[in-house]
Formats: C-alpha cells, structure tokens, sequence
C-alpha cells in the first residue's frame, strides 16, 4: 500500500506503507512461518506470535532455520545449543561440518553474481560458474603458499569483485578473512593487522574517489615493512588505473593468480559450525580497535536470516549496500550470493560525478533493494534529489538505511518524493554481531522514525534504570538470550576479560549492546543513539539523535554534531553546526534553533552553546565521531585518529573561544 497524503506530518502514527496481502504472501517470512506451523502443528498467524516462539524455544527456531534455509553441511548436528541460559559460551550446533563458502558458492550457473560499478561508469560482471572458477584458481595460489586452516589473510581493498574472490577463497579452505578500506591511514591498517597478523595480504595499485585517482604503493610497502607476519603480497590492478611499476618484494599478480588451470573441482575444508570466519575491528576511534573473532556457521546462519527473511531477499533480485570493505555491511552484502541474487558492487563517492550517481545506478542495474545510510538520505534531500520524479525507480521494492538512526524526517522523504510503494526498514545492530538486532520485516508496516521489528530469535529488552524491561520507556537495549553470531572471542584476550567488559559488565549474563533505545508497545524500536554518547545535562539522559532529527528541518544546516562538556560541576550541550555555502549563524538562526528544540523536544535539550564549524568528523563507516570531540572538548586524549575519514577535522575543535565561557 503506497504512502498516504495524511502520513506526511511527521507528528503521525499512522503507517507510512502497509504490505499488500499478495506481497505478506507471497514473502518468504510468511513461507516460513507456514513451515514452523505444520512442523510444530502450531497456527501462528502474525509475526509477534512467530518472533515470541523464536525466542521462548530457541532450540526450536534455529533448528528449524537451518532445515529451511538449507545449509549444506557435510555432517549434521547433534545439538542446536548446549545451554541456552550460558552467556556468553553458549555452544552451537555441535558436532556439524560445513564450510561457509561452500554455501555462498551453491549456485554454478550462467546467472549473473556479481555486477561492479564505480564512479567512472565502468562495469564488470561475472557469473556465478565464472565466480566459481576463479576462487578455484585462487584456492591453488593459496594452498602453494602454505596457508592453512586458521591462518589470517587480510584484504587491503576497495569494494571490487576480486576482494569477494579472496574472501571466498580464503573461507574456502578454513582461514581466517580480515579487511580495511584502503581509504584507512597507515597507522589505522596497522593497528589492525598489526594485532591479527595475517600471511597473505590481498591489495588494490589504487582506488578512486570523489573524482580523484589514489595509488597505494607507498602504503602497501609501509604495511608490509611495519606487519612483519605478511610473507606475500596479491596485487591487484584495479580497473584503468595507470599505476607505476611498484617493483616490490614479495609480490605476485593477480592475473597470474588466476591464470591457474587444474583448481575447478577443489574440494572445501569442512569446519565445525563455531570455526573462526571472519575477524571484525571496532571503530578504535578512543583507543586501539577490538578484534573480534566470528564463527563460520554463526556468521552464515544469521545472516541468512536477516537477508532472507527479514529482507525478503529471492534468486531474482538485485542487491546493492552502499559500502566499504571495511564495514560489517561489506560481509552482510556478500552473503546474499548464498540466495543465489545478483549483488551489486560500488566503488567511490555515492555524489560524483553528480549528486544523483547512486540513484542513477539503481535505476540502471534494476536494483530491487538497495542499503544505504541515514546521513545520505538526508543529503539526498538538502540537495533537492527527487528521484521520483527524475528518475525509474520502478525496480525498488526495499530500502533498507542504517549506520545511524533514520529520522522521521528521512521517513518522509522517502515516501514522498523516492518512491511511495516500497519498504523502508531502518536496521540496527554493529560489527559485533555482524548483524542485527532489530530488522526490516515485508509483513509489517512501515511507521515514522521506526525500526520494524525485533530479528528473530534475538530477545531483545529496553532495560529501564531498575535493570529490568520496559516498555514506551527509554533504556538501555540489550539481548537476554545467547545468539549464534556472538563474537567467539577476542583476538589476543586469553582470559576473555575484554570480552566480558564490552558486553556484559553493566547486565551480568546478558548482553549490553550499548544503544539508547525504546521499544513502542507495536513491537517497534526507536533509537536514541549510543549510550556512552548520551548526554546527561542535570542528570537527566538525552539521546543525541532527538537533536540530530530536529536540526534536518533547517535548510541552512549541512550537519550537526552535539556533545556534552563538563562545566561547573554539570554538563552542558555543545552543539556544533556545519552550514550550507552561503550561511551564516546569526542570532536569529540561533534564535530559531533554539525555539525549535524547545517547544518540540524539550527546555532541557536546549544547546547551551551553539558553535559554528567547519567540519563533523565521521569514521570510515560514516559514523559520527562524538566521543572523540568530547574528549577534546573536556581536556581528554584522542587515542586513534586514523579510523578517521577526515581525521584533520578533529583540530578544529581545540582550544575554542565560544567553549571557555
């Protein structure tokens, strides 16, 4: 059901779209759902009946997800979980063998699997036999060099097909995946593979963005002078960069890599379900990045889950995820080959050449869902994108947005001038789980400023002050039940003591996942941002994103970013603005903010100071950095600036004048 002329208020609690019956139907949520109806002799009807089941009988719903997703396994399970109320250290699946590649690489046929698109308008595709055969050829190389089960390979790597290759090839034979954008700075890279220490080292001669042509070598020699442990390098020659001759040791082509004949029907490793796929980092943006280690089937399992029943993902769709290899959305996006989908890549800036380029894309490549992040949709709108009425975006049946909370501003515009029969579903969740938390669901309507649903078998809680659950309340989200894509551990904490003081310091035995939240009496969640960046103004919390979605209705704000500063014994907001060309922060501006955050938020989220910017500082993924300018702003140390996109915005911050009184 398309967006309705009385949902545009964004006061409104109306729906904003309604799944059609023929769609509810023909879903893949429903498809199941009807499947653990007639297993358990059950008549669940609705999707809170099936969410409650999934997290009351765990064993049940992941037993049963595993039979309907078809996981190819070489040896079956004897248990789902050995103790259901152990958290962390719950086991999975015992006894199974399966390899995590394997499934991505179920289909062999002439279909396409992977389309990449750039910013140059250049286009590559290769099919999913092709797909096939050149992770064969690089399983040969892989296995010439000595590595084994467990050992790191590392991609230094822009989002192109080759690094879906390496990663396939690497999880193919039971070693372990790891990645940066090469957009990282050295220090960040090494940071990371320093701690991790991989054998092989995939790397790009070169990327572009936003126009302009980057060339790598001189940072690949640093990488492999400053990680010792890198014994080759795999040097890929990204598409029409002229690159220089890097004349360095250690090095093989690509193209000889997979020039090699005899690899076609390699076999691969069988691995028990908890075998580490995947080592994920943390931003690092306040001291030195977590590294955490995912399993093979845990990663798999939820994955499939999330994409393809809350995405309603099917073979005949078209995907794309605005993403780097260095975010968890990366690793989510490649999963959907195990569905068979067409997966398009993008590497560059989502503006150049045009504001429009990505919108363009969709249109071209006839994408049916496509993932984006909250900060682009709003910029969409301040550009003046209306994409409904420039461009066909008949294809498009989902968006999904995450990254940061959605506003319901953002709601608006998508159904107002992208397309106004579509699902919109704001997701949550982090590189911790590589996953969700809270989901998409083409079932269920869509309401402003919402995320959908609660994934299933997540039991997710808002935990009030009191450490207990509540409800049209503000808290802490958090997960009560164990989950299969807990990270296993973290890379060098033998004693798992940082394990338990990410996650389980605040709610022993229960997982504390750090975001400000509240769950609507519908089943909806609401997210306020992250916990550590609330600000508390006379005790009292306020979540950075109610300031955030207020800003969006200013034309003359480009961006926002809002911290707390200690002052005489309290806290007081900060808020800092970036204007649009052309604007200035006049006392009526000024005016108009703060009578705006008053009379719709609250007197007490009213900016005590309002400081005009040059720049917001934004991580890799496109977070903003508010921790990190809260430190600076209250005399503390910045730790690590090279998880940084724009690293050198942090100095505009120091030593300001409007902060001093």
């Amino acid at each position: 059901m398309p967006y309705g002329e009385n949902s545009a208020n964004s006061g409104s609690k109306k729906p904003l779209w309604i799944p059609s019956s023929q769609r509810v139907d023909a879903s893949n949520m429903q498809r199941f759902m009807q499947y653990v109806n007639d297993k358990f002799d059950r008549e669940f009807t609705s999707y809170d009946e099936l969410y409650h089941w999934s997290t009351d009988e765990i064993s049940d719903f992941w037993s049963s997800w595993w039979d309907f997703s078809k996981i190819i396994r070489s040896a079956d399970y004897l248990n789902v979980i050995d103790d259901a109320r152990k958290m962390p250290g719950a086991r999975w699946f015992s006894n199974a063998r399966m390899n995590f590649a394997q499934n991505l690489l179920r289909y062999r046929d002439g279909n396409t699997a992977l389309v990449f698109r750039n910013e140059r308008s250049e286009r590559i595709q290769m099919s999913y036999s092709e797909l096939h055969a050149c992770v064969a050829a690089v399983v040969t190389t892989l296995r010439e060099l000595g590595i084994r089960g467990g050992d790191r390979v590392a991609g230094f790597m822009p989002n192109i097909i080759e690094t879906v290759v390496a990663m396939l090839a690497t999880t193919s034979i039971g070693a372990i995946w790891t990645s940066c954008s090469p957009d990282f700075g050295i220090n960040g890279v090494v940071d990371r593979f320093g701690q991790t220490q991989p054998k092989v080292l995939f790397a790009t001669d070169g990327y572009y963005y936003n126009g302009k042509t980057f060339h790598s070598g001189d940072r690949i020699r640093e990488l492999v002078r400053l990680v010792p442990s890198i014994q080759r390098v795999i040097l890929v020659r990204y598409p029409s960069i002229k690159s220089e001759s890097l004349n360095m040791p250690k090095t093989c082509d690509w193209d000889d890599v997979v020039s090699h004949e005899g690899g076609s029907s390699f076999e691969f490793v069988q691995t028990p379900f908890d075998h580490p796929l995947l080592i994920m980092y943390s931003s690092g943006t306040t001291g030195a990045p977590k590294c955490m280690v995912q399993s093979a089937g845990g990663i798999l399992v939820n994955h499939l889950k999330e994409l393809v029943l809350h995405t309603d993902l099917m073979r005949e769709d078209t995907i794309f995820y605005f993403t780097t290899c260095g975010w968890m959305m990366w690793n989510w996006l490649i999963s959907s080959l195990a569905t068979g989908a067409k997966v398009v890549l993008y590497d560059g800036s989502p503006f150049w050449p045009n504001k429009g380029s990505i919108i363009e894309l969709i249109q071209d490549e006839g994408i049916t869902v496509f993932g984006t992040s909250a900060p682009y949709l709003s910029a969409l709108e301040k550009e003046g994108i209306r994409p409904k009425v420039d461009y066909s975006l008949s294809s498009l049946k989902t968006i999904l947005s995450t990254g940061s909370p959605l506003s319901i501003r953002s709601f608006d515009y998508v159904y107002r001038d992208m397309k106004s029969d579509v699902c919109l579903s704001s997701i949550s969740g982090g590189a911790d789980l590589n996953g969700c938390f809270a989901l998409g669901n083409p079932m269920l309507p869509v309401y402003p400023g919402e995320l959908q649903c609660r994934g299933l078998g997540m039991s997710v809680e808002i935990f009030g002050t009191e450490g207990q659950p509540v409800l049209g309340e503000r808290g802490e989200l958090v997960c009560t039940k164990p989950f299969p894509s807990m990270p296993l551990y973290f890379w060098n904490d033998p004693s798992g003591e940082k394990y338990l003081n990410a996650y389980f310091r605040a709610f022993p035995g229960v997982w504390h996942h750090g975001d400000y939240a509240e769950m609507t009496k519908r089943g909806g969640l609401i997210i306020y941002g992250r916990s550590d960046a609330t600000l508390k103004p006379g005790g009292v919390r306020i979540g950075t994103a109610d300031i955030y979605r207020e800003l969006e209705g200013f034309s003359e704000i480009d961006d926002s970013l809002v911290v707390g500063q200690q002052w005489e014994d309290d806290t007081r907001i900060v808020l800092f603005v970036k204007l649009r060309p052309g604007s200035k922060l006049t006392e009526e501006l000024r005016t108009r903010i703060t009578k705006s955050i008053r009379e719709n938020l609250s007197p007490r989220h009213v900016p005590a100071r309002i400081v005009q910017i040059a720049d917001i500082p934004y991580t890799i993924n496109m977070k903003k950095v508010e921790l990190a300018v809260c430190n600076i702003i209250n005399g503390k140390p910045v730790l690590n600036k090279d998880a940084l996109k724009n690293p050198e915005s942090l100095e505009l911050y120091r030593n300001l004048t409007e902060l001093r009184i």
